[in-house]
């Protein structure tokens, strides 16, 4: 793990919990350290401050989503509905807003790394459909012949709703889901925005999508 956040108690506070639960952390107080030690230590997650000194936290994230898919959860003082999205729209995987409870940042961090794993386990299914294959062994979307290069938590979005052609699922119901998590404890809009940028990346028009359609007033389906 990486914790990135200017703040010493904080980190002395996430750093202890994570260690507690069994993982190797590094830290850095700063942007420049941070990017230095992403590029050194290659870590699995990285837990980033958006406020930090010398390069804030959104333009790390923008380094971090160029090279790969490396799961990121943002810590932010800003409670401001627009602050989240930012971060989600450059594709953090999950964010806390301070202050918040160690337990529960540690149980969100153990999360993101249970969905981030391969799933290599017997059963597994090969989803394919007319030009769009969501391989949930390899973990990997491709268009045709192309591959889609999506976060964790884009894949188990998409893989979701495709796993149940036709079902509606609220945004309430996604949270809990593939979240594991509920309204009163993550912002129905992360949601929304992953569904924005899964489309984005899958749709020919993502204003008029064939593969994930809105039904309004309710949530979202897959259409086969």
């Amino acid at each position: 793990m990486l914790v990135v956040d200017d703040e010493p108690t904080v980190r002395e506070v996430v750093v202890g919990y994570l260690r507690r639960d069994g993982h190797e952390v590094s830290e850095a107080a700063d942007g420049p350290t941070a990017l230095e030690l992403l590029e050194s230590e290659e870590p699995d997650l990285v837990v980033l401050d958006m406020m930090l000194p010398g390069v804030n936290g959104l333009d790390i994230l923008r380094r971090i989503r160029a090279s790969g898919d490396m799961p990121v959860i943002m810590l932010t003082a800003r409670a401001e509905e627009s602050d989240r999205v930012a971060g989600l729209e450059l594709g953090a995987d999950d964010y806390v807003v301070k202050p918040f409870s160690p337990r529960e940042l540690a149980a969100r961090v153990n999360g993101v790394l249970r969905r981030a794993a391969p799933r290599d386990a017997p059963g597994a299914e090969l989803l394919e459909f007319d030009g769009l294959t969501i391989d949930n062994r390899s973990r990997e979307v491709r268009c045709g012949a192309e591959l889609v290069e999506m976060t964790p938590k884009e894949f188990d979005v998409l893989a979701h709703l495709a796993g149940s052609p036709r079902q509606v699922f609220s945004r309430a119901d996604l949270l809990r889901d593939v979240w594991q998590s509920s309204p009163e404890w993550q912002d129905p809009a992360t949601v929304t925005v992953h569904v924005r940028r899964i489309r984005n990346k899958i749709e020919a028009d993502p204003e008029n999508p064939r593969w994930i359609t809105t039904v309004w007033g309710v949530g979202y389906r897959f259409e086969p």
